[in-house]
């Protein structure tokens, strides 16, 4: 096998006929095979395995039942699936075109890069099909962001944001990879030095379905940007600093329908606590959550941790009011900034810390089991 053809999917049913269609005659001459990892929710298995039945070259399908990491989970369960190291990822809207694979193939077998990346902006390639002036600026502001935050890495790529490349697998480390969105190029190209190369190419209409872009989306490519440039304790402070924002304001509103500023402070801190727990979940130690201890505890260490920080800042609070005269709010801030570094080291060391090999104790099974029946549908 010469070409494996990744085509990550999600609710594309209308897409398939089209694309194998295409597809198959783009890579005529060329021993490929298509591999769609498909997480939808709607028919595109059944309709992909019809395709599959008459179609020229070999289709598989891997229905996922865990959409582990996204897109770009799915490109990576493609990858390791393919019968090919060189593998071409592209999506199933066609707005990728398929009849430029030959030319990513062509140059991707002169053998001297690892990577060819299909670009909107290199010479001649175009962004035709985003759908409005609205797409185009934000898709323009987010691959300048992106050069920005990585000058060196990305210095030779007009378009890190693709989603339409040919990359030697063998090139990629996936124990280095932490795919959790949409932008699987840029991840790899933001953690690993590789030889590149562009084809310019005209990107396409949707040919039927609706567009996956939302303002969710936009949060995680923020995210994982983050993730990439600064690491886990960026994300953190990200997150420390939104539930700071919010925890002024909430205090800031108590204080206004005459709330004293400790209880204004009480109510706030519980608040963000609560919050702050729910997006570090969610965004910052997500990849360490497995090996840790159970969802309840973590949240019980977090929460315990954070008021017993609360009730040390809080006093400090008082102070800082009532004997230097300094306004309650920025109080609580300059508080709030002081406690962040031992928050973070906390969180990492102790929160998320791995369990410990060997039998665990009568407390931890205790524990364990309690959260394993408070996770468990319909039971408690």
């Amino acid at each position: 096998m010469q070409l494996s053809i990744i085509v990550p999917t999600f609710n594309e049913a209308p897409n398939i006929p089209e694309l194998v269609a295409r597809v198959s005659a783009a890579v005529e001459g060329i021993d490929a095979e298509i591999i769609v990892v498909d997480d939808s929710t709607d028919d595109t298995p059944a309709v992909v395995e019809t395709v599959a039945a008459t179609a020229p070259i070999p289709v598989r399908l891997i229905h996922r039942a865990k959409r582990t990491g996204g897109l770009g989970g799915a490109v990576m369960a493609g990858m390791e699936a393919a019968a090919a190291d060189a593998c071409l990822v592209m999506d199933a809207d066609l707005q990728h075109p398929p009849e430029k694979i030959p030319e990513l193939y062509r140059r991707f077998i002169e053998g001297d890069v690892d990577v060819v990346i299909a670009s909107r902006y290199a010479g001649g390639g175009t962004s035709g099909g985003l759908a409005d002036r609205t797409r185009v600026l934000v898709s323009s502001a987010s691959t300048a962001l992106t050069k920005a935050m990585f000058p060196i890495r990305l210095h030779e790529v007009t378009d890190p944001m693709t989603g339409f490349f040919l990359i030697d697998r063998r090139a990629v480390d996936p124990s280095t990879l932490m795919p959790r969105g949409f932008k699987i190029l840029l991840e790899i190209l933001a953690r690993r030095s590789l030889r590149i190369a562009e084809v310019p190419f005209d990107f396409a209409e949707r040919h039927a379905g609706r567009s996956k872009a939302s303002f969710r989306q936009g949060l995680h490519f923020l995210a994982q940007l983050t993730a990439l440039r600064f690491g886990k304790m960026s994300l953190f402070a990200l997150i420390g600093g939104l539930g700071a924002v919010a925890n002024l304001a909430i205090m800031w509103v108590l204080i206004q329908f005459g709330v004293g500023y400790i209880v204004a402070a009480v109510i706030a801190a519980e608040a963000t606590i609560i919050g702050n727990f729910v997006l570090q979940e969610r965004f910052v130690f997500h990849d360490m959550k497995h090996q840790a201890s159970g969802v309840w505890s973590r949240f019980a260490k977090s929460f315990a941790f954070n008021n017993t920080e609360a009730l040390i800042r809080i006093p400090v609070i008082a102070l800082l009011v009532e004997t230097w005269h300094i306004s309650s709010v920025i109080a609580a801030g300059m508080t709030l900034v002081v406690a962040f570094l031992v928050r973070f080291m906390f969180h990492s060391l102790v929160v998320y810390a791995p369990r410990r090999a060997g039998a665990p104790s009568r407390a931890r099974q205790l524990v364990d089991e309690l959260d394993a029946q408070a996770m468990s549908p319909g039971e408690l």
